[in-house]
């Protein structure tokens, strides 16, 4: 598989994990078995990007200013050994990536920024776990093939692409999302985008949450389920559309095989 073609997983995740405090977890230190601990300072308006191909992606807010990210391998019939966490920085922020052995007839496995590089696994079975926490301002981006990604108490913008998982991601910022085959639980705090977003899933009901006073102009679809909307949108059946405030970017919920939902949430405090 490989992300330039787009099945990539992005992952984010959850708040707790490994018994610390979500408020301050800048210090923890990695508990019995943890295999990669990276903690460095991230520019605001920068990325940390994840890259999975077998595992889930946690990340949580943290009020520190270190990006923290750990990780666990675990296998069954393969050596955990035999995948290795790389770290590349870039100009945009900084890309880890779980790297696996080449497979036989493809193209060498490499960690790159965004929707380059090649990552396959053939029939090697070790899951990766990450845990991220991040600072306020830093953008999240998680690509992964399989597993689930839970972004939470984010406050700072979340893109998450996902093959076979599913997504839940809570923030006050923006946030997008991507899903093969999967469900989507997402609230962001944002009232102005200002930009489109999209909401996609194969195979998977949507569910997003915007603020109560967001300007945007909605589309909603679904092939096989239903359509629910606490914000009036016109039409019947299985594409519906309508303006939220007073328009704006457009806002996209779709699905082929699962139902959408559209939640009216608190106003953001402008």
């Amino acid at each position: 598989m490989r992300y330039a073609r787009g099945l990539l997983i992005v992952a984010i995740a959850a708040a707790g994990l490994l018994g610390c405090n979500d408020n301050d977890p800048t210090g923890p230190e990695p508990p019995a078995g943890e295999e990669f601990d990276w903690r460095g300072i991230i520019a605001q308006g920068d990325r940390i990007e994840i890259k999975n191909i077998n595992g889930d992606v946690r990340a949580s807010f943290t009020s520190g200013s270190e990006v923290v990210v750990l990780a666990t391998k675990t296998g069954q019939e393969s050596d955990p050994t035999s995948v290795t966490i790389e770290v590349v920085q870039h100009a945009e922020g900084v890309t880890i990536c779980a790297v696996y052995p080449d497979v036989p007839g493809m193209e060498p496995n490499e960690c790159l920024p965004g929707l380059p590089g090649n990552m396959s696994n053939g029939d090697n079975d070790v899951e990766v776990e990450f845990t991220v926490w991040v600072p306020a301002g830093v953008e999240f981006v998680g690509r992964v093939i399989g597993g689930d990604v839970e972004a939470t108490g984010i406050q700072s913008d979340v893109f998450v692409v996902t093959m076979g998982g599913n997504v839940t991601v809570t923030t006050t910022g923006i946030a997008e999302v991507t899903s093969t085959f999967g469900s989507m639980n997402v609230a962001i705090g944002r009232a102005d985008p200002g930009r489109d977003l999209e909401f996609r899933s194969m195979s998977g009901d949507v569910t997003v949450e915007v603020p109560s006073n967001t300007n945007a102009d909605v589309l909603a679809s679904t092939s096989t389920g239903t359509i629910v909307s606490d914000f009036p949108l016109e039409g019947t059946g299985t594409t519906r559309s309508g303006t939220l405030g007073n328009g704006g970017p457009n806002l996209t919920l779709s699905t082929m095989n699962g139902n959408v939902n559209l939640r009216e949430g608190p106003a953001e405090q402008l």
